[in-house]
């Protein structure tokens, strides 16, 4: 997930060095599919103006570590500057009505322990 002005910069620079928070941990977070809807409602909550940015993980070669994280789930970490032409898709990511991200349908919807969906 990036925010749409960032990913503007990247397309014309043609690489994305990630956010101010991937600045800071010398690494760029991304997450797995099964892992994308719980990190947005806990990093991103209430955004607006975000991108889905997905990459296939096969075309990040060496630089893509996977490092335990939440619970000891294995995340994904990019470990050096995004090429924009490793990019497989760029897709809006509004708000729903409850005020989490809407993914695309191959995304799971997440919801915290002990709410039902709707």
């Amino acid at each position: 997930m990036c925010k749409r002005s960032d990913w503007q910069v990247a397309q014309q620079d043609g690489f994305y060095q990630g956010s101010g928070d991937d600045l800071r941990d010398g690494f760029m977070h991304f997450s797995t599919a099964e892992q994308l809807a719980e990190s947005a409602a806990k990093h991103r909550a209430g955004i607006t103006g975000l991108l889905l940015i997905a990459i296939d993980p096969d075309d990040l070669g060496e630089a893509l570590k996977w490092e335990p994280s939440r619970g000891d789930q294995l995340f994904p970490h990019l470990y050096g500057v995004l090429d924009v032409s490793k990019v497989a898709s760029v897709e809006e990511l509004p708000l729903g009505e409850d005020g989490l991200h809407v993914f695309p349908g191959i995304i799971p919807p997440w919801r915290p322990a002990g709410v039902e969906n709707p």
